[in-house]
């Protein structure tokens, strides 16, 4: 059986959301246990309780992170050139405070001095606040627009530098991905540890879930009163060749919006998004850990499609240059690649769940601070 060019692209879009969608639940409690560490953790054993929680698993869950950057180099070739390209800074930056995590797991506990655990846990800390605020940063940056152009051989012109990328709106959705990974992490904490740390869990995961409420609804009203959006004026060939200078692309303020009259389905994606942080706090309230966990991941989902749904088909547009925005149609790899690496994927991606699956399983349950002390290969 052959699929369509432009089913298959509209497949690999999917497949690109749900990838990003599973970094950001899977890895995305631990970069907000990360960032919570300093507040969660009062003296060293609750600080190591909280690291020893995510310590088994976290380097699976960077899978999902490898992935996407793996789809997007695979199956959108222009969009990973110049997303790369044009967000090379804060990439960078990314990369830099990601690489702080795995050397503060390893190191924070070779010696017993009370500054050096201390250092690493500002450094742990750093590792998870910079890439969550970051990433939504760069999303702020794709709703508005990158200013790249294209010449005559397709290739990316421009790019923003690190300042110009930290604009208000963006400064908010970034705020937006942090306040959300936090109540993330905390959620997982509340189901993970026990006693003070996991009390103070759901207090902090009530406070973030609140606030990821509020600025939620604020990233909503800016996009819909101040925020240019996107639409394509001309006729497209959703199944014609990658180029994307064959079409006229227009911008007006709450552009965005207008997908949700054209798809009104799309609007469950908000809908849940809000919904989700307001049952994130009352289930923890209820101290009911393990469904404000799976809220949690429900609203991290939510929030993440609202974006990806309201800028369909567009992957990147262009403040400088609209005309050379891409999208679905006219970025993408060519048909007998996307074909072939959906035979890839339908045979890896369930091998990638069942393993996950299977290390939740039998890493279920709660640590114990008697667990590390017994246990020598403990953080």
């Amino acid at each position: 059986m052959t699929l369509d060019y432009d089913t298959l692209r509209v497949i690999w879009w999917a497949l690109l959301g749900v990838l990003l969608i599973g970094f950001a639940v899977m890895d995305g409690f631990d970069l907000g246990i990360a960032a919570l560490i300093p507040f969660l953790g009062r003296a060293d054993g609750e600080r190591r309780l909280l690291i020893n929680a995510i310590g088994p698993t976290w380097e699976g869950n960077q899978v999902w992170f490898i992935l996407g950057g793996g789809a997007s180099f695979a199956a959108w070739p222009p969009l990973y050139a110049t997303s790369f390209s044009g967000f090379y800074l804060a990439m960078l930056l990314v990369l830099m405070a990601l690489i702080l995590r795995p050397v503060a797991f390893k190191y924070r506990s070779k010696l017993e001095d009370r500054r050096w655990r201390r250092a690493w846990d500002i450094a742990l800390c750093v590792g998870g606040v910079v890439p969550a605020l970051v990433f939504g940063v760069a999303f702020g940056n794709l709703l508005q627009g990158a200013p790249f152009s294209l010449d005559h051989e397709l290739r990316s012109i421009g790019g923003g530098s690190l300042l110009a990328l930290l604009n208000p709106f963006a400064l908010l959705c970034g705020l937006v991905s942090l306040s959300m990974l936090m109540m993330h992490g905390a959620a997982y904490a509340a189901v993970k540890t026990s006693g003070p740390v996991a009390d103070r869990s759901r207090y902090a995961g009530g406070v973030l879930a609140l606030v990821t409420f509020v600025l939620f609804a604020l990233g909503g009203v800016a996009i819909a009163r101040w925020i240019h959006g996107y639409t394509i004026t001309s006729a497209i060939a959703a199944n014609g060749p990658s180029d994307p200078t064959l079409k006229t692309v227009a911008s007006s303020v709450g552009g965005w919006m207008a997908s949700y009259s054209v798809r009104p389905w799309t609007m469950a994606a908000p809908a849940l998004g809000l919904a989700g942080p307001v049952a994130v706090f009352f289930l923890l309230r209820l101290r009911a850990d393990r469904a404000a966990f799976v809220a949690s991941a429900i609203s991290v989902a939510a929030i993440i499609a609202t974006a990806g749904l309201a800028t369909f088909p567009f992957l990147l547009p262009s403040s400088t240059a609209p005309d050379a925005s891409l999208t679905v149609w006219d970025a993408s790899s060519s048909e007998t690649t996307l074909f072939v690496m959906l035979i890839a994927t339908a045979i890896f991606l369930p091998i990638v769940l069942a393993y996950t699956a299977w290390v939740y399983r039998v890493l279920r349950g709660r640590v114990e601070p008697a667990h590390i002390e017994s246990n020598k290969q403990a953080y």
